[in-house]
């Protein structure tokens, strides 16, 4: 029986790009702005779940506790992006633990006053929905990532990831610094393995790492190697 080919995934499903803080400006939402430091918990697994985040600057990691005590990375969200709104789902707590991983300042929003713009604001309610459903479209080809391509693939695809590949100008782009360690949970393959491809990647161009890491667009063509 011919195996079964792996579908190639785009690096990113990218959103459709609004400027929601003028609508809770001019809709006088409820709302205050939060800054958390690197490795400051925002919201943890369990919590209520009653407001609606957006990052204004910063980035944040998502992971999940399983109930054995396994942690698993599941988002790495930067500037522009929502988090936290399972609390207009009827998510009663929150599922997930948020956690900045740099100086990151947040938007926080009542979820009340977030209900509120969607039902009165079309304009506001048609973007989120899009970015929401952008986000769902990459939720679905990281599960594809996970279930069809090697470890070395999904690690190239999640550098590419980080570094907003398709959002930025050049052939370079900086990801903030990052552990192997994080790498691997997101990757789902072990820290070795990560040193592993890190130091393959770095020796053929595709980054540069000291701390922070700069990733080469070049670095697609392990995404798209068939």
């Amino acid at each position: 029986m011919p195996r079964a080919k792996a579908r190639r995934v785009q690096p990113r499903a990218k959103p459709l790009a609004f400027d929601a803080e003028s609508f809770f400006s001019s809709a006088d939402a409820a709302r205050h702005v939060a800054t958390y430091p690197r490795g400051k918990i925002v919201f943890s697994q369990g919590q209520a779940s009653d407001t609606v985040l957006y990052i204004q600057k910063g980035s944040i990691k998502i992971s999940v506790l399983s109930r054995t005590g396994k942690e698993a990375v599941v988002a790495m969200l930067g500037p522009g992006d929502f988090f936290g709104e399972g609390a207009l789902t009827g998510q009663s707590v929150r599922i997930g633990t948020a956690t900045a991983t740099t100086l990151t300042s947040v938007l926080v929003i009542e979820k009340s006053a977030m209900v509120r713009l969607l039902r009165d604001e079309p304009t506001f309610s048609e973007r989120f929905i899009s970015y929401m459903l952008a986000r769902n479209i990459r939720i679905e080809a990281d599960l594809v990532d996970h279930l069809f391509n090697s470890s070395e693939k999904r690690l190239a695809r999640t550098l590419l990831l980080l570094a907003r590949y398709g959002d930025q100008e050049g052939p370079e782009q900086r990801i903030p610094k990052i552990s192997q360690e994080t790498l691997a949970e997101m990757v789902g393959t072990t820290r070795s393995r990560v040193n592993f491809f890190m130091n393959k990647f770095r020796d053929l161009g595709f980054i540069e790492y000291n701390g922070e890491i700069k990733v080469n667009t070049s670095l697609l063509s392990v995404v798209l190697h068939e």
